[in-house]
């Protein structure tokens, strides 16, 4: 697949994928419009041209997150342990994706709900998953 940010400085090519998760933690909302990330797993495969372009922020002990430091598109969500990439489905030109699973779904606010039945995982389950210490959770 491939993907650009919204003013093409920054290009990207993954394998394909058709399944999205949906996180809505506290950290993922804030990051992007106030709902919840949409985000395809790319495994640690991603290839990407204008890395220039490219600002990585720190988010936790855990993983990082980019953007492109021109136009501010968000680029990717990286898990640091297993260098994992979790795409924003919106950066891909394709869009025949299909929410599969929710995480933090206690963490959901009201304001909005997703009508795909999915499986969901709360905080607890998804730090256990990944073998993070609960001190070091997104707030």
């Amino acid at each position: 697949m491939n993907g650009q940010c919204l003013c093409g400085a920054v290009t990207l090519r993954t394998e394909d994928a058709k399944e999205i998760g949906a996180c809505h933690c506290s950290y993922c909302r804030r990051w992007g419009s106030g709902g919840p990330l949409l985000a395809v797993h790319c495994g640690t495969k991603v290839e990407f041209n204008g890395t220039e372009q490219i600002t990585v922020y720190p988010s936790s002990e855990w993983a990082e997150r980019a953007f492109c430091k021109r136009c501010g598109t968000h680029l990717y969500y990286k898990l640091l342990a297993s260098g994992e990439y979790f795409v924003p489905a919106g950066v891909f030109d394709t869009q025949d994706f299909e929410i599969t699973s929710q995480i933090y779904i206690d963490k959901k606010p009201d304001f909005y709900a997703l009508a795909n039945d999915t499986p969901t995982l709360t905080e607890a389950q998804v730090l256990e998953l990944f073998g993070v210490p609960a001190d070091e959770a997104p707030k």
